[in-house]
């Protein structure tokens, strides 16, 4: 079944309203115009009008994105596109009506940008498939897959079930709208950047075709927007399967796959979604795995609280307290379902150190620190002592001294939370 006229399902003043709330809520930055998200309702007040006849007469052109580089964890850079606040309640109007038609389409292995699905769903089934004995792994990456999107193949797909043109031409103007990067304008001719509403839906509508591959192979498969992972029982068959997938790949989605991050791993070299699997070594349970907190996860938490705990930084301590809290409880959120209490308590210690050394960094001078240690309850000698002594900053914050005048409990009425503490309280819930 085709469907015609959906120009007037999006440009409907319910869709619009909801767009326009959901654009609102997400907030982000502004695009090359410069109109900030507040400045949208005076905007459409006046123009809102104008801007539904050059949408339905199909003469409305998108500006181009706003590049912004984004550092990731390799080295490299993600790069996104950040449409102006017009196009993206235009793009989230789009989607709102697409995703209803394409979603009944979708796999159900398939977990990222969709209703009611998410990445702890992904880890549940990955490790079920692990614990049932599929260990021989597929762990597929797609090599710059947002920016080398075939339009041609994406609009193939696209027509298969829409029959409006000017649907379809606003579309493609989308996906070549050009990107401004370092002042200057490039034209695209293919990809789809990140940062619109409308690029999540196309790669999971372009990336459908591999999971209806997949499942006509009869392979066991968890797919979270690009990132794939297939589960075989024997390295012979994970090996023949990821050669014919490479050819579906390249011939038929015209995608290319990253040689140097896709491979063939057991559980225990395999990571998901910030995750890793260890073995359970628990009395007949020989071959199980569980979830826990990868390596590289716990480094990036790291740099996270680096950046807040400087105490070069001149942030109120308040406010340091406050962004760590806002950290802890989306990351501990996220990391429930891993193992990891004796690691949080080891953070919660070099936390703790971090905070005193900025404490400690505040009280600037000898006397300053001489009068804060006393009034903290050191006797004068001790105070003194410490107060001028040679030793750093950082072995004076790691010392005894802080940890007996500064304590946790003084840091908890100033709003600290620890991280162990806040597990412990989201596992047991």
């Amino acid at each position: 079944m085709k469907y015609t006229n959906l120009m007037d399902s999006i440009l409907s003043r319910a869709n619009l309203i909801k767009a326009y709330e959901q654009v609102v809520s997400n907030k982000g930055s502004a695009g090359v115009d410069g109109m900030r998200v507040d400045e949208l309702k005076d905007y459409l007040t006046e123009h809102l009008a104008s801007l539904i006849d050059v949408l339905r007469n199909g003469t409305y052109v998108p500006q181009p994105v706003l590049g912004v580089k984004i550092p990731k964890g390799n080295g490299g850079v993600r790069q996104l596109g950040i449409p102006t606040v017009v196009d993206r309640m235009i793009q989230q109007a789009i989607h709102q009506v697409l995703s209803q038609l394409w979603e009944p389409m979708f796999s159900q292995h398939s977990y990222g940008f969709r209703p009611g699905r998410n990445a702890h769903q992904a880890l549940a089934q990955a490790t079920e498939y692990i614990n049932a004995g599929y260990q021989d792994i597929i762990d597929l990456d797609l090599k710059s897959f947002f920016d080398i999107v075939n339009h041609d193949k994406l609009m193939g797909l696209l027509r298969k079930k829409i029959e409006d043109p000017i649907l379809l031409r606003l579309i493609r103007k989308y996906l070549r709208a050009g990107i401004v990067d370092d002042g200057s304008c490039s034209k695209r001719t293919m990809g789809t950047p990140q940062g619109g509403p409308i690029s999540p839906l196309l790669s999971n509508i372009l990336l459908t075709e591999l999971d209806n591959e997949l499942t006509l192979r009869g392979i066991r498969f968890v797919r979270y927007a690009d990132d794939c992972s297939m589960f075989l029982k024997s390295k012979k068959s994970a090996h023949r399967v990821l050669r014919n997938i490479k050819s579906f790949l390249e011939t038929k989605l015209k995608l290319q796959v990253n040689e140097e991050k896709t491979s063939v791993c057991r559980p225990v070299k395999f990571e998901l979604l910030g995750y890793c699997f260890t073995s359970t070594y628990k009395k007949g349970e020989k071959g199980k795995y569980r979830l826990s907190i990868a390596k590289k996860s716990w480094k990036k938490l790291k740099e996270k609280i680096k950046l807040i705990t400087k105490k070069m930084s001149p942030i109120p301590f308040k406010e340091r307290i406050q962004r760590l809290n806002w950290l802890m409880w989306g990351w501990v959120n996220y990391f429930k379902y891993g193992t990891g209490y004796a690691k949080f308590k080891s953070l919660d210690s070099w936390v703790r150190c971090r905070l005193r050394y900025c404490i400690w960094k505040g009280w600037k001078n000898p006397k300053r620190r001489y009068r804060a240690f006393r009034q903290l309850g050191l006797f004068h000698s001790k105070a003194r002592q410490f107060s001028y002594s040679r030793l750093g900053g950082w072995r004076i914050s790691c010392s005894p001294i802080m940890g007996t005048t500064v304590t946790e409990q003084k840091l908890q009425l100033r709003g600290y939370q620890s991280f162990s503490n806040y597990y412990h309280t989201v596992k047991n819930k």
